[in-house]
């Protein structure tokens, strides 16, 4: 259905316009909430930390301690150095 000032707009075509800018906005604001409650709580301040919590003494830092089958026979001399 057309009028003179161009098509109208239909029960379902609001709808769907509000389902998705509500849905922008809400994730919107739980995004904007979720990255202020990282930086109150400190979780950007030392990217370092965070980047070796994954390591322990059974896997200490700079040191491959799992490979393929056939790279195991290889030479580990050509594997570069980790620092």
């Amino acid at each position: 259905m057309e009028t003179m000032g161009g098509p109208i707009v239909s029960p379902v075509d609001l709808a769907i316009l509000a389902t998705v800018v509500g849905s922008v906005v809400l994730f919107g604001g739980a995004t904007v909430m979720a990255l202020g409650w990282a930086f109150r709580d400190g979780q950007f301040d030392n990217f370092q930390q965070g980047a070796l919590s994954i390591f322990g003494p059974d896997e200490p830092v700079g040191e491959m301690t799992d490979a393929f089958p056939d790279a195991m026979s290889q030479d580990s001399s050509d594997q570069p150095e980790a620092k």
